[in-house]
């Protein structure tokens, strides 16, 4: 019977000792589970319609060639008149759609701008007459193709039609007054060009711009006041411009300033 007490009473002290042991132990770590990687979506940031404006400046360059003089047609050989070449600022607006399919970018667009450019030449088969040319404003309509990449640059090309609003006059060289001017001087011709826009904040990017327009060959009649013919001169134009953009495109404008894979799923 003593026996049986001892054993009871160290069981029961083992018992009570038990949850001391438990404390004692170290809990065991739980399982490493690797976080899901985030979800990240591209988005097609160029994606969308916009407007904007643009100034900037440019040159013309004219080649006179003098067809026929007072009715009288003038030996090829002797009718160079000479060029006017023509500087001046140019202020304007565009707006335009594009579409983006991975980096690449597709779209058109219409521009218009007013032009001060003005340049006069001496008149080599006339030497007493002052050849001077104006350009007032031009058009572009226009498709383009661009690549997108980090951070938020798009580079493109372009190219369509041009229109061309002129203006040529010859005055007299000794005293400045007007003797003839030309008629019907809206030109017609081809555009291309290229860019670099850069997206600074949601919806709203900046950019530069170079374009050349050719317009070719035109034969002009010149009239003097009481509007009869004086002369006929075949005038070649080509324009080369320069422009300072800033766009804003609407609609979603996330992740344009962000890190990652936000903007095109590249870095």
């Amino acid at each position: 019977m003593k026996k049986f007490l001892l054993a009871t009473t160290g069981l029961l002290a083992l018992v009570g000792s038990a949850p001391v042991f438990a404390a004692d132990m170290a809990a065991r770590p739980r399982p490493y589970t690797k976080a899901p990687p985030a979800m990240v979506s591209t988005v097609n940031e160029w994606t969308g319609f916009y407007v904007g404006f643009n100034a900037g400046g440019g040159s013309s360059r004219d080649r006179w060639n003098l067809l026929t003089n007072a009715g009288a047609a003038v030996n090829p050989a002797f009718a160079n008149e000479g060029n006017t070449n023509a500087t001046g600022a140019a202020v304007g607006g565009q707006i335009g759609y594009r579409y983006q399919m991975a980096n690449w970018v597709v779209g058109v667009e219409a521009q218009g701008d007013w032009t001060s450019f003005k340049g006069t030449n001496r008149n080599l088969v006339v030497p007493t007459l002052t050849d001077r040319s104006r350009v007032n404003g031009f058009g572009l309509f226009t498709g383009q193709i661009g690549y997108a990449w980090a951070p938020n640059f798009l580079g493109y090309i372009k190219g369509g039609g041009a229109v061309v609003a002129d203006r040529y006059e010859r005055f007299a060289t000794a005293t400045g007054v007007l003797v003839d001017r030309a008629n019907n001087t809206t030109r017609w011709g081809g555009t291309i060009g290229a860019g670099v826009e850069y997206a600074f904040a949601p919806n709203w990017s900046v950019g530069v711009e170079y374009d050349h327009l050719f317009l070719g060959n035109k034969n002009l009649n010149f009239v003097n006041a009481a509007g009869v013919i004086t002369s006929t001169q075949r005038i070649k134009e080509d324009i080369d411009i320069g422009l300072v953009r800033v766009n804003y495109k609407f609609g979603p404008g996330s992740g344009m300033m962000g890190g990652g894979m936000g903007m095109f799923g590249m870095y």
